[in-house]
């Protein structure tokens, strides 16, 4: 039931399922690069999925299906925000645990049973789901469909409830434990980025993952029941089912709900990570910290009234597609915010390239050329030619998979000594980071050509229509970047596992950092810190302060020890703090004007 111990749990969990969605990912490139070509190997490896050595067309749907699942649900979502929430929240609020230890842990083993669950779809006689990670009806809907339809569809609904749960009762604690176990001194101004991050992501987690949880519930009933919620007038191989008054749009409705809030809980936990990492290394206050507060919190709000955009091919009346384009493009503003004030944090700044650093960075590039290509898509006139093009796919694989992938990373290596005692090696940290930052740019960049040439997504075989065929090479470049990607991703398990039993020891603060977390012992106790929790008297931020001796001064040091480095405005809350500055000032001239 120990914060640390589940944070380890779901990190493990998380990279283990990142290696398989990248598995899935690489055979169906395979099948992508090389569509009239027979590898033996895939028959051994997927038996009756690959007959002959090729992949069977069903099961190649059902691969990016759960490719998009695992990676956006149970990596980007549990994987992070499970990892470091459960760490940083109690470490960096001065709290001994989670406002509910039961219910963490209830909470990491739900998640798992989730997994064994999504995973178990490949071992049943059809397969897994295949209807896209969005399981749109009525393809999901329809177990006769396809074979994606049948068992595997089953699966993939228990398991999302149940992942669904697990997030719930992780964001009511996160919340919870922000809320009522402060230590003493540590108001919300005073709190990091990391966890104005998390907070605000479990805020969105519990508003929108119960609306999933609802549409799942009525695909469970058109499929058993025979309801009609998103089902009508439907012909299955010449028969007319009786089915009638129901709109798949609908379940669009509920999931995009879901969806889009769903992108802002993968990408600002990564958000706060880069943030605290980038300050850390750049020995500089982050910049603006208040405007980084109220843009997180704008994308809190703004991020529920946007889920159209998904839809602007849905036939929705185009007034209402162009208030979710408005809405869209403002919610681009806290992003740009955000991108500013971490450009300016590395201005002039004293930089330190550890690896952690460098992944902080890599997603600041990634936020601006994914989130570039968002304003394109996020414009209703010119998502009509892009909308299920392969633009789409390269813009989301940069601004939400790639950069919340780089947020994780930085955030593993900055956080590994804290977690395990050691330091991971920082050599094999460069070579991981250049090349999956360079095998990511490989990947998803020619896609942008692809989608402006309208090369649909999802497809199997580019070599059915004759005006894709000029692709095919591009796509054989595509899949040969991302198997060099994830050969960079061995060096990374290595160094992980590796320095988790035989890594450099860490000494207690190695970053020189300013954070609670840092003054806890080594070696990881119950309760994190020995004695009583220190007091806090400062934000997180003093770093390369004028007039201090170092150039950070932790959270717990106050005011009264550091007079030499103090300014007016650090005394903005505290009268007696202002007082007792003034009068050492005037102490100062005296003895100056006696000199």
């Amino acid at each position: 039931m120990d914060h640390k111990m589940i944070a380890k749990q779901f990190l493990i969990t998380g990279i283990i399922m990142a290696v398989i969605a990248m598995i899935l990912s690489i055979l169906f490139r395979i099948q992508l690069a090389y569509p009239d070509k027979a590898f033996p190997f895939l028959e051994t490896i997927l038996g009756r999925f690959a007959p002959g050595g090729r992949l069977d067309a069903n099961f190649y749907l059902s691969l990016v299906t759960i490719h998009g699942t695992i990676m956006v649900f149970f990596v980007l979502t549990a994987g992070l925000s499970g990892t470091f929430s459960n760490l940083l929240i109690p470490f960096q609020l001065g709290a001994r645990d989670m406002a509910s230890p039961f219910m963490n842990m209830l909470s990491y083993w739900m998640f798992f049973t989730a997994s064994v669950i999504m995973l178990a779809s490949f071992f049943v006689q059809k397969g897994p789901a295949g209807g896209g990670w969005t399981i749109y009806p009525p393809l999901s809907a329809l177990p006769k469909a396809m074979p994606g339809s049948a068992e595997g569809m089953t699966l993939w609904l228990i398991s999302m409830v149940l992942f669904v749960a697990s997030q719930l009762m992780g964001g009511i604690n996160y919340v919870s434990t922000v809320l009522n176990m402060r230590t003493k001194g540590m108001d919300l101004w005073k709190m990091p980025l990391t966890i104005w991050a998390f907070f605000l992501t479990a805020i969105l987690g519990i508003l929108a993952f119960p609306v999933l949880v609802a549409g799942v519930v009525l695909l469970v009933f058109d499929r058993s029941f025979g309801t009609s919620f998103y089902l009508s007038e439907i012909v299955v191989q010449g028969q007319v089912m009786n089915y009638e008054g129901g709109s798949p749009i609908l379940f669009q409705h509920l999931f995009w709900f879901l969806g889009h809030p769903e992108v802002y809980i993968v990408i600002m936990p990564a958000m706060g990570i880069a943030s605290e990492v980038m300050s850390v290394n750049s020995r500089k206050p982050i910049f603006g910290y208040h405007a980084m507060v109220y843009s997180l919190i704008g994308i809190t709000v703004l991020s529920f009234i946007v889920w159209g955009h998904h839809m602007f091919v849905t036939g929705m009346n185009p007034f209402l597609g162009g208030v979710f384009m408005i809405t869209t493009l403002i919610i681009a503003v806290p992003s740009a915010v955000k991108t500013f004030n971490w450009l300016a944090t590395l201005w002039r700044g004293n930089i330190r390239f550890t690896p952690g650093m460098l992944f902080a960075i890599g997603l600041v590039s990634f936020f601006i050329s994914g989130g570039i290509t968002g304003i394109f898509l996020g414009n209703a006139a010119l998502d009509i030619n892009l909308h299920d093009t392969y633009f789409v796919v390269a813009h989301f694989h940069l601004v939400m998979g790639s950069a919340a992938i780089f947020g994780m990373l930085a955030g593993v290596y900055h956080w590994f000594p804290k977690m395990f005692g050691r330091m991971m090696d920082e050599k094999l940290g460069y070579l991981h980071f250049w090349l999956t930052f360079i095998g990511a740019y490989l990947v998803f960049f020619p896609m942008h050509f692809m989608g402006l040439d309208g090369v649909p997504r999802r497809y199997y075989a580019f070599t059915e229509i004759e005006s894709l065929k000029q692709w095919l090479s591009v796509n054989t470049f595509i899949t040969w970047a991302a198997i060099m990607s994830a050969l960079a991703q061995v060096a990374f398990l290595f160094n992980f596992f590796y320095s988790i039993f035989f890594g450099k020891k860490a000494t207690q603060n190695p970053w020189n950092s300013t954070t609670l977390e840092w003054t806890t012992p080594v070696e990881r106790i119950h309760g994190n810190w020995p004695g009583e929790i220190p007091t806090v008297y400062r934000w997180p931020y003093d770093y390369s302060k004028p007039g201090a001796e170092e150039d950070f001064i932790p959270q717990t040091t106050p005011y009264s020890q550091t007079m030499t480095s103090n300014l007016p405005h650090d005394f903005e809350d505290n009268p007696t703090g202002l007082t007792q500055y003034n009068e050492w000032l005037k102490t100062q001239k005296v003895q100056e004007e006696v000199k």
